[in-house]
């Protein structure tokens, strides 16, 4: 499970290190996507074949199906972490997500998020007063 926060730096090369809480989930292969809001999702290896069979599981007649299959496969990037856990992030990517040098990632739980830390700040500011003052059930049996 990917959890916390942490502040990363964009390379030169346009690399990443990996967290090193995340290292050993996603030492045997990466794949790096678009994310909803601006983000990149990091998945590894497994989890990104376990969200694919789920994906493919959308009837080929869902417009809304289609156009998330295409957006969320068509900028996937898989690779293997180098000897010092880097990994690439690719230009298209990059731009998608606005990423400038100061990097946030986070753990969500079956994935990682890089974000821009400014776009980040925004987020994390305008969500979380919602998040403090939720007061119904938003994802069913949890509270």
């Amino acid at each position: 499970m990917f959890l916390g926060t942490h502040a990363p730096k964009l390379d030169d090369k346009g690399r990443i290190i990996l967290p090193a809480k995340f290292r050993e989930e996603l030492a045997s292969g990466v794949v790096v996507t678009r994310g909803q809001e601006r983000c990149l999702y990091v998945f590894s290896q497994r989890e990104f074949e376990v969200m694919h069979e789920k994906i493919r599981q959308a009837p080929v007649t869902s417009k809304q199906g289609r156009d998330f299959l295409r957006l969320f496969l068509s900028g996937a990037n898989q690779e293997t972490p180098d000897k010092q856990h880097r990994v690439t992030l690719p230009a298209a990517l990059r731009d998608y997500a606005g990423l400038g040098r100061d990097l946030t990632v986070i753990g969500a739980g079956n994935r990682a998020e890089i974000w821009d830390t400014e776009a980040w700040n925004t987020y994390y500011a305008a969500n979380e007063a919602d998040f403090v003052n939720t007061t119904e059930e938003v994802i069913p049996g949890l509270f």
